[in-house]
């Protein structure tokens, strides 16, 4: 740590550290269900129920198009995610949740909110403002994905009031 309180320093470790200590927190509760973080990114970009192209899953999940090929053919296997032909663009896939999905996902996301709510993390409120200084930093660092945050933060705000599910 710096010497200087508020270095930046400070920042960047305080932020590796916490997403190390939340991934191993939600880890564990993902592998629970044979889950992991990456497939927990995958199910909770798909759970508004729009499908979205591979490609942007893909962005989403962080990782590389053919390991993400790989993860959505297991969730697939475990009937949580399905595949069709995009209707407009035909050389387009795009991955939704199944019935059970949605089902899995909503299940999950409470044991996940339960065990966030160990650590002070209470409610959507308090989730909705941690995202929401994390976006804004994102935005600030990364000027190109402002419109895509703010979308986000919409939406997440929306979730938090009971407006979406």
């Amino acid at each position: 740590m710096s010497d200087v309180p508020g270095a930046p320093a400070d920042l960047l470790r305080s932020l590796t550290r916490a997403e190390r200590l939340l991934s191993r927190r939600l880890g564990a509760v993902l592998a629970e269900d044979g889950l992991t973080i990456e497939a927990w990114r995958v199910l909770c970009l798909l759970a508004d129920g729009q499908g979205h192209p591979m490609s942007e899953v893909s962005a989403e999940a962080f990782l590389p198009p053919g390991t993400l090929t790989k993860l959505v053919d297991q969730l697939v296997d475990r009937n949580l995610v399905f595949r069709r032909v995009d209707v407009l663009d035909r050389r387009r896939i795009r991955a939704y949740l199944t019935a059970r999905g949605r089902r899995e996902h909503e299940r999950i996301d409470q044991q996940i909110r339960a065990n966030l709510a160990e650590v002070g993390l209470r409610d959507a409120t308090d989730l909705a403002d941690l995202t929401d200084q994390l976006a804004t930093l994102v935005d600030r660092l990364d000027p190109a994905s402002r419109h895509d945050h703010n979308h986000d933060r919409d939406h997440d705000r929306a979730t938090a009031a009971g407006l979406h599910r």
